[in-house]
């Protein structure tokens, strides 16, 4: 057989990236855009198919919202009826975990797309005399000029004219672009990356664009250029003014379901740790029940995270710690003067964080919040094997559409 002969193959499950997989002749093979269930028609390229045709579609395929899906690399499963997709998402979650041995309660997941996502990343690209801004399609540099993007939030309208706006102004310089847009109470916060220095005769232009769509606040690469207004959030009873470039929950809603859940965990504890506590999205509503100390090696969170706390009515002391948590972690003499911790690290987890909360000896309570199921598993079997019991875990899905899911776990011991 080679690889342009048509093949037919029936999908018998979902992949963990979302593609459907099948059993082809040698192997399983992944076909993107296909169901559970589904006949489909199509060539064969080493693992991977190239789907031509579905000859029977699946009961639970849907109409996808996005003109751009099926191109654009940031939406894979537009296709799929809600039900089962919210059932393959826990599935992930308890498949995760079944990898590494660990048997714990799973809760239902909890939907936190909310309106949309108010952070977004556009790329911007010239070929030719055209710009192109949109998002890359999938497994590829090609990029897909975007119309519209349905899992944006209401408020990041102007998100797309605004990023089109500086790639035009900036076209003359040839530079591939990525500009991230946060929608904020004050106004959109736009940071710019790849355009090397600016000129400038670019900042009356600037000036223009801001005024036009609103943005509170332009840097590049962190540095400030231009600010109309501070770019404000509100964090429990704290108003935070955010430092370039921030990292935020992807929805408001998600951002609201993860913190209630942390908050739930931590009811009794009098002294907390808030380790990667980023701007205190965590940190600064425990501080309504509890001291905190927060620690992230990002100098400006730090900063936005205590200036709000000082501002902000009726909270406990807030102590913030500038500490790379991957290099030096918090040592167990250092945790077990804290009631609880936790601990919300990026997608790689904090596997150097999870060995030192292993040898812990009076800490006897933890909330893991993470993004990547596979890291947590991980971590929480180092943590197991020194005598934490995985109490629950709750899977959050906030990134609609796509195979990413988050999940708060509670530790005890």
């Amino acid at each position: 057989m080679t690889m342009d002969t048509p093949l037919e193959l029936t999908i018998s499950r979902m992949g963990a990236q979302g593609d459907g997989i099948a059993q082809g002749p040698d192997g399983p093979v992944f076909v993107p855009y296909a169901l559970p269930g589904e006949t489909v028609r199509g060539t064969l390229e080493k693992d991977r198919f190239r789907l031509e045709e579905i000859l029977t579609p699946s009961a639970e395929r849907t109409a996808p919202l996005c003109t751009h899906f099926g191109r654009c690399g940031g939406c894979l499963l537009q296709h799929w009826q809600a039900a089962p997709y919210f059932r393959w998402k826990r599935e992930l979650v308890a498949e995760a975990l079944q990898r590494e041995g660990l048997e714990t309660e799973i809760a239902p997941l909890m939907d936190a797309h909310g309106v949309g996502r108010r952070r977004v990343i556009f790329h911007a690209r010239r070929y030719g005399k055209r710009t192109v801004v949109g998002f890359a399609e999938r497994r590829s540099h090609t990029m897909v000029d975007l119309e519209e993007c349905p899992v944006l939030s209401p408020e990041l309208d102007q998100a797309m004219p605004a990023a089109r706006a500086v790639a035009e102004m900036l076209a003359s310089m040839k530079k591939p672009l990525d500009l991230q847009l946060i929608a904020t109470e004050t106004g959109l916060d736009m940071d710019v990356r790849g355009s090397g220095p600016l000129p400038p005769t670019v900042l009356m232009d600037l000036a223009d664009i801001a005024e036009r769509f609103n943005l509170a606040r332009f840097t590049r690469h962190g540095e400030l250029l231009l600010q109309r207004a501070a770019p404000m959030l509100t964090m429990g009873r704290a108003q935070v003014e955010l430092p370039p470039a921030a990292f935020l929950q992807a929805t408001l809603l998600g951002e609201e379901t993860l913190a209630r859940l942390v908050t739930e965990a931590a009811l009794g504890a009098k002294k907390v740790a808030d380790l990667f506590c980023g701007v205190g999205t965590f940190a600064l509503r425990l501080a309504e029940q509890a001291q905190v100390t927060g620690v992230e090696n990002h100098a400006g969170a730090v900063k936005a995270m205590q200036l709000a706390s000082h501002t902000a009515p009726g909270l406990k002391v807030v102590k913030g710690e500038v500490r790379d948590l991957f290099r030096r972690p918090l040592m167990p003499q250092e945790l077990d003067a804290f009631d609880l911790v936790v601990i919300d690290p990026p997608r790689q987890g904090a596997e150097a964080q999870a060995r030192e909360l292993a040898g812990t000896r009076k800490l006897s309570r933890l909330v893991y919040v993470s993004c990547n199921v596979s890291s947590f598993a991980r971590d929480a079997r180092l943590l197991t094997a020194s005598g934490w019991t995985l109490e629950k875990v709750t899977p959050v899905d906030q990134f609609r559409h796509s195979p990413h899911v988050e999940l708060v776990g509670l530790f005890r011991r």
